[in-house]
């Protein structure tokens, strides 16, 4: 069995080997990140089987989790990639997925990432504003090449997520919106031929626990696809996005395969199932299956409040100081039971809060922060002169790589260098 649980004893365990365990086997001191790369694989396959016999790339969103022991475990699996920059696409590339499955996404591409996209012959390029379609195109004539372009679309649609996660209503900067589309094409139509229109995506934001909102989106792509129709070269994928969410605790209704083969209908019975379709999940890949280590420092108690102070701050897991989100925080050695406790990091800002958890009477020596697989180390920072974490990464429960920390005196020399 893969994936977080507690064992008999109430311990911790990743793939069924107890986390103090492989703490003590690392070597290493905390706060620590641990992944199972079995369930990450298990995730890329249940995903890959609801798209059945359709022509599919599941686009790995590679800023979910960039590190290179995930993202092969993934392309070993038939992953495509969703980067969002050059060093991205470098890692893409550079862990063996070929770029004829990896798509560019972001608003503010730089001349420098336009080139090596348009060099490295990827899927595509997903533009996000007529603008942008013109930069493509005089890169791509500087380079005495033709780009690949899809159209990433802005649907106009609000979703029930949080305001800093959610990307496809009208206020948001990513996508062009529905009154430019015409404009868009024509900018690829009078390109002379430097760019070629080869897809249509969107994506709506992060955290879908139901897939209504993703199929009124991915309409609206079939609607631009339809109208599309009649133009030669034809168009050759349509890509509906990710964001689909996974448990933080309060459960989950839907799974990222009932995503897929509603997309699969869709497909058909919009009369576009000669088109390949992609998607672009990043945390319902991974985000289940890391999790953070860390060992308490001190309680802290005072009148009606009771605080457990840890040693992993914002800095290492800044989700729940940017998105309020709140992550599970749990004793190592035993399962939750009340009283709750305050769990705060040693950051020096408020916002250094991981809410209010049930640790027990006797407060642990160490935690477990669930669900830490995505958009967490990522994500992380040397604010404080704290250090970045390591990471740990098994297979079969036994760990196979150790990503090490450069350590506090790393930072403290390039700031005295700087």
């Amino acid at each position: 069995m893969y994936g977080f649980r507690r064992n008999a004893q109430g311990q911790a365990c990743l793939s069924a080997t107890p986390l103090s365990q492989l703490l003590a086997q690392s070597g290493l001191e905390t706060p620590a990140y641990f992944y199972d790369l079995d369930a990450i694989a298990e995730e890329a396959r249940a995903l890959i089987g609801g798209y059945g016999s359709v022509r599919h790339v599941v686009a790995y969103a590679v800023k979910a989790n960039s590190a290179g022991s995930v993202v092969r475990t993934l392309a070993a699996e038939g992953t495509g990639a969703d980067v969002v920059s050059a060093a991205e696409l470098e890692v893409a590339v550079g862990t063996g997925i070929p770029a004829e499955k990896i798509v560019m996404s972001g608003v503010a591409k730089t001349d420098r990432e336009l080139d090596l996209a348009i060099a490295s012959r990827l899927l595509a390029i997903q533009a996000e504003s007529v603008e942008e379609l013109f930069r493509i195109a005089t890169r791509a004539r500087s380079l005495g090449r033709q780009a690949r372009v899809a159209l990433r679309l802005n649907p106009g649609i609000e979703i029930e997520s949080h305001a800093h996660i959610s990307t496809g209503h009208d206020k948001a900067k990513f996508g062009i919106a529905r009154a430019d589309v015409g404009r868009a094409f024509e900018a690829i139509d009078g390109s002379d031929g430097a760019l070629l229109a080869v897809g249509l995506s969107t994506h709506v934001g992060s955290m879908l626990t139901e897939v209504a909102p993703y199929l009124t989106s991915a309409k609206h792509v079939c609607d631009v696809a339809r109208a599309r129709r009649d133009r030669s070269p034809p168009l050759e994928y349509l890509n509906f996005g990710g964001g689909f969410g996974i448990d933080y605790g309060s459960g989950r209704g839907v799974r990222p395969a009932d995503f897929a083969r509603a997309a699969v209908e869709l497909l058909r019975a919009q009369d576009l199932a000669d088109l390949m379709l992609l998607c672009e999940p990043g945390r319902s890949m991974v985000g289940a299956h890391g999790v953070l280590v860390a060992r308490v420092v001190q309680s802290k108690v005072s009148a009606d409040q009771q605080w457990v102070m840890i040693d992993a701050g914002m800095n290492d897991l800044i989700r729940p100081a940017l998105y309020g989100a709140k992550h599970r925080v749990e004793p190592l050695e035993c399962e939750p039971s009340a009283p709750a406790w305050r769990v705060v990091g040693p950051v020096c800002e408020s916002s250094d809060d991981f809410g209010e958890h049930p640790l027990g009477s006797r407060v642990p020596e160490a935690v477990v922060i669930r669900d830490a697989g995505a958009y967490s180390f990522t994500m992380a920072s040397e604010y404080n002169g704290r250090a970045l974490t390591a990471e740990v990464f098994l297979k079969q429960g036994v760990i196979t790589n150790i990503s090490p920390s450069p350590g506090a005196a790393a930072w403290v020399e390039r700031r005295l260098r700087a």
